[in-house]
């Protein structure tokens, strides 16, 4: 693993930057680092790039400018986070009000996927964060490991890139007042109910009729609010019980699987197999 540290003037922009180069191992396995720095703007421009293999998130400490990306227009401001795959064309420019602002460019093998997962789950491409240090913490450390001799660094970086993520997707998905917050506030009455009767038979129809709600509309923002279906959901619950009773109890499978709401034997280890990848005897011997 390499990096190239350097400080450079550009006609239009101080920028201090890492490129770094991650071992084969970081590049197959980890969530691995391609570049890190910051920039302040010392007059009027703009940057386009397209088809980069590469994530990139930003956030603006000074001044402001504007992502153009998927052929939307966003005005950026202090405190203004961007997350986006560079894999498509984007472009970000500053005027009259010069920014500064910190990034990094990141991939790994599952980030098609998470990143999949965070525009299913409502993430957007820009938002606002009322904490703006914690991404110019996270941001300076990954300069930081990237410029040291740590020498497990592609396993830190690939710590801190995980922080980073998490982070991204704790604040987009859930925006103070925010249309994601008001469905799961919707949805409170009707997940505690499945949370305690996930053992018994329950209908959309039922649950609909019960609170009251279009079964059409249940579904859907129970999907975009939790990222999985109400028939996912109680499934998960299921499994999870009998997992539990699997390494903590002596009863049967079959007696599990009517314990936990699934009275067909054959359908419940079927079903378990799909989640967990073993039988529920293969699950029981593992423990």
């Amino acid at each position: 693993m390499k990096y190239e540290q350097s400080y450079t003037v550009s006609a239009s922009v101080r920028t201090s930057r890492i490129l770094y180069t991650p071992s084969s191992f970081a590049r197959l396995s980890l969530l691995h680092l391609q570049e890190a720095g910051s920039s302040t703007a010392i007059r009027p421009h703009t940057s386009r790039r397209e088809k980069l293999p590469s994530y990139l998130c930003f956030v603006v400490v000074d001044g402001s400018g504007r992502l153009v990306y998927e052929e939307k227009e966003y005005e950026l401001s202090v405190g203004d986070v961007v997350f986006i795959d560079c894999r498509k064309a984007y472009s970000h420019s500053t005027d009259c009000n010069l920014w500064s602002f910190q990034w990094c460019h990141f991939y790994g093998a599952s980030m098609p996927a998470v990143y999949e997962k965070y525009r299913e789950r409502g993430g957007k491409p820009v938002f606002h964060s009322e904490d703006m240090e914690r991404y110019t913490d996270i941001l300076t450390e990954l300069y930081a490991l990237a410029s040291s001799s740590d020498y497990i660094r592609d396993m830190r970086i690939n710590e801190k890139l995980s922080v980073l993520l998490t982070l991204l997707m704790e604040q987009s998905w859930h925006p103070e007042g925010g249309p994601l917050s008001k469905k799961r506030m919707e949805l409170t009455d009707i997940k505690n109910y499945l949370d305690e009767h996930y053992t018994e038979r329950i209908s959309l129809e039922d649950l609909a009729q019960k609170f009251f709600i279009n079964k059409y509309y249940l579904t859907r923002i129970f999907k975009e609010a939790y990222g999985i279906t109400i028939n996912s959901y109680v499934l998960s619950r299921r499994i999870t019980a009998a997992k539990r009773q699997l390494r903590f109890s002596e009863m049967t499978i079959d007696e599990i699987a009517a314990a936990v709401g699934m009275c067909d034997a054959s359908y419940f280890s079927r079903a378990f197999r799909k989640v967990e990848g073993v039988s529920p005897t293969e699950y029981r011997k593992q423990w």
